[in-house]
């Protein structure tokens, strides 16, 4: 197992951008304990319906916030209070802001140093986000727009949460160029590729004819990643949006998760398109878990023995490197990565198209 330094992305350990913290449905008013950055952490979900992540442990004397089912704040059902979470020890009580805003038995001031870091969230498509920067600014970029998920054609997704994988992000980033490993992997050789490296959008789009699909049937899909955690692709014009994350869990370490927006076949869905959803999730799923299989027993790939027909490997490693620098640093690597990159002797677009 490698870690960030072993890559030589840049001096940071953990990368900027929005990563998956949890599926919405996870966070309720019980607190959740996650690790993600190296870091312990807590979500909870307050009375106005509001997600917030905060570090884990109180600064009164070191309590985790969340792992606790004994105290009586728990049992009494004091542990999160309006938007606030109070600390199973003593009770401090702790605001959205992450300041201490009371301390039942002491008539004290507060102490300015009673305060706890909060995270930015957004709740977004079933999922909660947080914003991670290792400079503490304020988010560069958006979260990717998926317009099928407001679309009523469409079945929405439950995630398939897949656990952590012993190796860096890194060996996952690189599929969005590996051309090379479609056919023998997956089953679909490309017919076409090229990617397309756009500031912090990095896109793949393929086509070709997947041994799983009717003879003659051509798998198109336009994939790309918005930032180095969350990837959205396109079958075939939009019918279907495949969603993968993956956040860093520990040097070395990440967490994943995959989903499938269906359309229904229908202007409006139905109840009982549920089951096509999940056949179809679950269809999408068996794909990925042959890269999966992959990462979870590969050695580090530092420096790949490249050769023509494997992808862009370089200009890949070059777009990441901007999560991993200072922000002012971002747009030189924007500018070194930039462009569109094919693949000698193939097609970059399907040339049988009417």
């Amino acid at each position: 197992m490698a870690g960030t330094q072993d890559y030589g992305l840049g001096p940071f350990t953990y990368p900027r951008g929005w990563f998956l913290a949890a599926e919405s449905k996870e966070v309720t008013n019980k607190p959740l304990a996650v690790r993600y950055f190296g870091q312990e952490l807590v979500l909870y979900r307050g009375e106005s319906g509001r997600v917030f992540m905060v570090d884990a442990y109180c600064p009164h004397m070191g309590t985790h916030l969340a792992k606790n089912e004994s105290s009586y704040v728990v049992q009494d059902k004091m542990h999160v209070e309006g938007d606030n979470i109070r600390c199973p020890y003593h009770a401090w009580r702790f605001g959205p802001d992450g300041k201490c805003n009371e301390i039942p038995y002491s008539k004290a001031p507060i102490p300015a140093a009673a305060k706890i870091r909060t995270w930015k969230v957004e709740e977004k498509y079933g999922c909660v986000f947080v914003w991670h920067d290792p400079e503490g600014g304020e988010p560069d970029y958006d979260l990717p727009v998926i317009p099928q998920w407001d679309n009523p054609a469409f079945v929405r997704w439950d995630l398939d949460h897949l656990g952590e994988l012993p190796c860096h992000p890194k060996e996952i980033i690189d599929n969005i160029c590996d051309v090379a490993h479609l056919g023998p992997t997956h089953g679909g050789p490309c017919e076409y590729f090229h990617n397309e490296f756009d500031g912090v959008v990095a896109r793949q789009r393929q086509g070709g004819y997947h041994r799983a699909l009717e003879v003659g049937v051509m798998l198109e899909t336009d994939t790309w990643y918005t930032g180095p955690g969350i990837l959205i692709s396109n079958f075939n014009e939009g019918n279907s949006v495949m969603f993968i994350c993956h956040t860093p869990v520990d040097d070395g370490r990440t967490r994943a998760w995959h989903a499938l927006l269906v359309h229904s076949g229908k202007e409006v869905s139905e109840p009982s398109d549920k089951a096509m959803q999940i056949e179809y999730q679950a269809g999408s799923l068996a794909a990925f878990a042959q890269d999966f299989d992959i990462w979870m027993n590969k050695a580090p790939c530092i420096t790949p023995l490249a050769v023509p027909g494997d992808g862009a490997y370089g200009k890949v490693k070059t777009w990441y490197q901007q999560f991993y620098n200072p922000r002012a640093e971002a747009e030189v690597f924007q500018k070194r990565a930039n462009g569109i990159y094919k693949i000698p002797g193939m097609p970059t677009v399907r040339e049988d198209a009417a």
